[in-house]
């Protein structure tokens, strides 16, 4: 096993909590009401960052995979630059761009639109410039809601399962030949922002992710498209059978966790696809 009972659980149990969040976050974006008027789904804007009104692209599902796919590619490469020219700051401007966007999104659904801005600057900036451990875990629980919020009305159940099986066999190349999914994850523990969850196997002051000791981690790739499957069944479905998606999703990435040895990277997302597939099969089958 990978990492201690205890620690297993904490991961499990976070990701799974992030699973449910973002499925109650993605469907307080559907507007009932003028879904009922117009009979068709309806979708609530997108607020506004800093004045600037944010709109989701207008990309048909069959060709959003490879919208989604192509922005995974390029951050992927800037990622692998800003490694190159160890420019740690370029990263943090970047990532603390990023979390307030999605956090903004995320906590929009629960209050005004900038009560919820003013929140995401002021959490998005402990997070990435005065890290502690608490707190990143805390905003991870809520950033990928952002991103399925705007990823998910741009797909389908069957566009989304399909991004999910590229996306595997990405992250098997990426963590088992070319090994640069591993050396990301290197530069951003290092780097003490990492996109992802982080569950430290001893107690850190709140100074943050610096303390050396051993840390579990699950990169934000893991998260974020399996909820963003999850959304689509949702949408289709409704919540009771998202859940069991994302159900069986928690359970996939417990066998992975339980079967995988110590000190050693795995690709999560072909996991997480067969947790999405079954899922999803269960749902049909009720």
């Amino acid at each position: 096993m990978k990492h201690t009972w205890i620690i297993t659980c904490f991961l499990v149990l976070m990701f799974f909590a992030s699973q449910v969040i973002g499925l109650k976050i993605t469907q307080s974006y559907i507007d009932v009401p003028a879904s009922e008027e117009k009979g068709e789904l309806v979708w609530k804007d997108l607020p506004a960052v800093a004045g600037v009104k944010i709109e989701r692209p207008e990309v048909e599902p069959q060709f959003s995979i490879w919208y989604i796919i192509g922005a995974v590619i390029i951050g992927t490469l800037l990622i692998l630059l800003i490694i190159r020219l160890n420019t740690v700051f370029l990263w943090k401007l970047w990532f603390y761009f990023a979390v307030v966007l999605c956090l903004q999104i995320a906590v929009a659904a629960f209050i005004p639109a900038l009560y919820a801005f003013i929140i995401a600057l002021v959490f998005g900036f402990f997070k990435v410039f005065k890290p502690n451990i608490y707190l990143h875990n805390l905003t991870e629980l809520f950033v990928y809601s952002g991103l399925a919020v705007i990823f998910v009305p741009m797909l389908n159940v069957m566009y989304a399962f399909i991004l999910m099986i590229v996306l595997s066999f990405y992250d098997m190349y990426a963590v088992w030949k070319s090994k640069h999914m591993i050396k990301m994850a290197k530069f951003q523990t290092k780097s003490g922002i990492f996109a992802g969850l982080l569950i430290p196997y001893a107690a850190p002051s709140l100074r943050g992710v610096k303390k050396k000791v051993r840390t579990a981690v699950l990169g934000g790739g893991d998260i974020g498209f399996p909820l963003i499957f999850a959304g689509t069944v949702l949408v289709a479905s409704g919540f009771i059978p998202a859940l069991i998606v994302s159900v069986c999703t928690t359970a996939s990435l417990s066998i992975l966790l339980l079967l995988s040895q110590k000190d050693r990277f795995y690709p999560a997302i072909p996991f997480l696809t067969a947790g999405c597939a079954v899922g999803y099969l269960i749902t049909l089958l009720l």
